[in-house]
């Protein structure tokens, strides 16, 4: 019978740049021998490789820098971080000695910029890009960022009003101010025009109506968002050239106007098996960009970009154990998790997010079709060929030896998961949050490991819901400290 890693190599080209198995047939992320990991920490266990961060930043920075190059293109790129795909402060702190820039979308986010202003890992100079509709609090804490003097703190207008707090409340002088346009959502949304921004026939009003009138206030950005991201497809270019027409027909009308933001990131893999073209979808762009701005005789703009998922996503992974398997029928055989879908992979649960996942173990084993289901009561808390790419197959597990044990992986699960789970709150059937750990690299390249949070314990719970522990001891979910280093394992494939 043909092994676990025959199925995989005749099906992808196996190993890639991420994925590799050792002498042991144990798998490699990023050359990170997970065996080692799960041996320390145990399962379930949600790792963050903080170098793959960097990676991330530096090849977008990488991809604009090669396409403006190659068309003459006169303005500058720079790259912002939307802090909603993830606000650990790991994250942040990794991502910033990058020199990159922010983007916030609620009032809770300006606390947090301010905490980093503190620390000296941003200054007033940093770019603060504020999106998403403001409510009184967001409007009052982007206002104190202003008066401060933070002179790239830019608020983003999401409606015909939010000028108007900041026109009354705004001491400082120079305030740079952008304008959200309503795009319309993708042929199959429920929606043809998107709930967030302002509609394309209002947007030149708003300007010489309420912003122009007040020399403190410069029209700096226009912003743009499709829920889809960049993507080679007719929406996204058509979107596109109807934003840059208007750019365009701004810029005559406001002539300090001098950026875009193209807000919607850069898609991530979800599969062994990916072939999108980063380098030639920003040269499109920008040639995009460029013709559209030459025709119509406008100085090409600066290009912001926000990217969270491509910043974080691909950092990621949750690492469980097969704690049982069920044959439930004569097709249908399911291994059980130490965990759950619903909780801790909630894209995967709610609008069928692809990961890839592979077995960690037993790669010289034979394999069998498998369903993988969750801890929960729930019957929705599964993963299969449905909600997967291609057809899930795991290394046969032999129920006779009490020593045959199997551990598989989700990976590129960075972005999002934690806060739509709940991270360290409550969660359905009161599943615990995961261990979390960082692994990261010294100054000589060797693997670093960190418990930046152990499980969640039921009296952290307990005090949630509003009881009182009879130990009373009842804590919230805590940072830890326990560092590991080991020597990275030659690989051998």
């Amino acid at each position: 019978m043909k092994r676990y890693i025959d199925l995989i190599q005749q099906t992808f080209e196996f190993p890639t740049r991420e994925f590799g198995v050792d002498a042991q047939n144990n798998l490699q992320f990023n050359n990170v021998p997970l065996m080692d990991v799960i041996k320390r920490y145990g399962t379930p266990l949600r790792i963050s490789y903080l170098p793959k961060i960097g990676e991330h930043i530096e090849h977008s920075r990488l991809l604009f820098k090669n396409a403006m190059k190659r068309y003459n293109y006169k303005g500058s790129y720079t790259y912002c971080y939307c802090t909603k795909s993830s606000h650990f402060k790991f994250i942040l702190d990794t991502a910033l000695k990058h020199n990159i820039h922010l983007e916030t979308s609620s009032a809770f986010d300006i606390p947090l910029i301010e905490t980093l202003y503190d620390e000296g890992k941003v200054s007033k100079d940093t770019y603060v890009i504020c999106n998403g509709h403001k409510m009184p609090q967001y409007l009052k804490n982007i206002t104190n960022l202003l008066n401060r003097g933070f002179v790239n703190c830019t608020p983003i207008l999401d409606n015909l009003d939010e000028i108007d707090y900041y026109l009354e409340n705004v001491t400082a002088d120079n305030v740079n101010i952008g304008i959200r346009i309503a795009t319309d959502e993708e042929p199959t949304f429920s929606f043809y025009t998107s709930r967030l921004g302002i509609r394309y026939r209002d947007v030149d009003d708003l300007y010489l109506k309420k912003i122009k009138p007040d020399e403190r206030f410069k029209l700096k950005m226009l912003h743009f968002f499709i829920n889809s991201g960049i993507k080679d497809t007719a929406y996204y270019w058509s979107e596109l050239t109807r934003f840059m027409f208007k750019y365009c027909e701004m810029k005559r009308i406001c002539p300090e106007l001098d950026s875009i933001d193209i807000g919607g990131g850069m898609p991530i893999q979800t599969s062994v098996v990916y072939n999108f073209d980063y380098q030639a979808m920003v040269d499109e762009i920008i040639e995009n960009i460029q013709w559209i701005c030459h025709k119509n005789n406008v100085p090409v703009p600066n290009i912001l970009t926000e990217f969270g998922s491509y910043t974080v996503g691909e950092s990621g992974a949750i690492l469980y154990k097969i704690i049982d398997q069920k044959q439930q029928n004569d097709r249908e055989l399911w291994y059980m998790i130490d965990g759950s879908f619903i909780t801790q992979l909630p894209d995967a649960w709610g609008i069928g997010q692809k990961y890839i996942m592979l077995p960690i173990n037993n790669w010289d084993a034979p394999y069998t079709k498998v369903n993988l289901g969750g801890l929960t009561c729930d019957s929705a808390d599964y993963y299969n060929t449905e909600s997967h790419s291609e057809d899930l197959y795991m290394p046969i597990i032999d129920d006779n030896d009490p020593n045959d044990e199997q551990y598989i992986g989700f990976f590129h699960t960075g972005a999002y998961q934690e806060s739509l789970g709940g991270y360290g709150g409550i969660q359905h059937c009161l599943i615990p949050a995961p261990k979390h750990v960082l692994i990261d690299r010294d100054e000589n390249g060797n693997i670093t490991t960190e418990l930046f949070a152990d499980e969640q314990t039921e009296e952290s719970m307990l005090k949630i819901l509003g009881y009182r522990s009879k130990r009373n001891t009842a804590e919230p979910l805590q940072e830890t400290s326990s560092k590991m280093h080991f020597h990275e394992e030659t690989k051998d494939n």
